[in-house]
């Protein structure tokens, strides 16, 4: 069973539009919220209320898009009201880590060097520093694949560009203040790219074309430039599969 550490401390429900209705879990990026809003949507999935469209899961809260002509906003916060007494009893299954290949620095990373400066390291203590933790997914959102990571050290935190690129490749890792993150499309950006990955995040063609999930972690292992395209040509191919472990808390 997950705890929730005392309790559910805030749960406000209020109306988002016309067809909408949000769902405060806390004020502050926590773990501990993560997995309440991880458990709420797996109640909602497993519910399937008549009336509910979709679910948008954020750092704080969950946003539920709804058809009115179905369910009344009242009758609806009736039902969330009656997911929320059946939190604390939740069992969340296993988070997973993804060990997601990163080739570091030189064309894939063209911003690892003046991070490095930036902070007296040396490029190799850069990439020891971001590759020697596991990642919470806390979010999905931006653009197709894209996850918002918790858990980088502060050690290497870096402002992003002053001046963003207008094209970034698919698959480039950067460093954005105290975040990091994977571009998976190519997309203009002024994140600090320290790398890249050769696996793909997003793939419109697959039977499932979002890679990561919320509530999983991340674990990038460095490579080199022959191991990257070894792997990229398995991608292409449809042959390669990510290693994936269970979390242990």
């Amino acid at each position: 069973m997950i705890n929730f550490n005392g309790g559910i401390r805030m749960f406000q429900i209020s109306a988002f539009g016309d067809t909408g209705l949000r769902i405060q879990f806390g004020d502050h990026i926590s773990k501990d919220i993560n997995q309440q809003i991880r458990s709420f949507c797996i109640l909602l999935e497993k519910e399937g209320i008549p009336g509910v469209i979709e679910w948008v899961p954020t750092y704080t809260a969950i946003t539920v898009v709804y058809d009115p002509y179905t369910i009344l906003y009242s009758a609806l916060v009736t039902q969330m009201e009656k997911l929320q007494n059946r939190l604390s009893d939740m069992e969340l299954p296993p988070a997973e880590i993804m060990h997601v290949p990163v080739c570091y620095g030189g064309e894939m990373g063209p911003d690892l060097a003046a991070v490095a400066r930036l902070h007296n390291l040396d490029e190799s203590q850069v990439i020891s520093t971001h590759s020697s933790g596991d990642y919470l997914i806390y979010m999905m959102g931006f653009i197709p694949g894209f996850a918002y990571l918790g858990g980088m050290s502060k050690e290497i935190a870096t402002a992003r560009l002053e001046n963003p690129r207008a094209a970034i490749p698919a698959g480039s890792v950067g460093i954005a203040g105290e975040q990091t993150g994977i571009y998976p499309l190519e997309s203009p950006g002024g994140w600090q790219i320290i790398g890249r990955t050769p696996i793909k995040l997003y793939d419109p063609n697959s039977s499932s074309p979002i890679l990561l999930r919320a509530g999983n972690y991340i674990r990038f292992k460095p490579i080199d430039v022959e191991e990257y395209e070894v792997i990229e040509k398995e991608v292409n191919a449809g042959t390669y599969i990510p290693y994936v472990e269970t979390f242990i808390e």
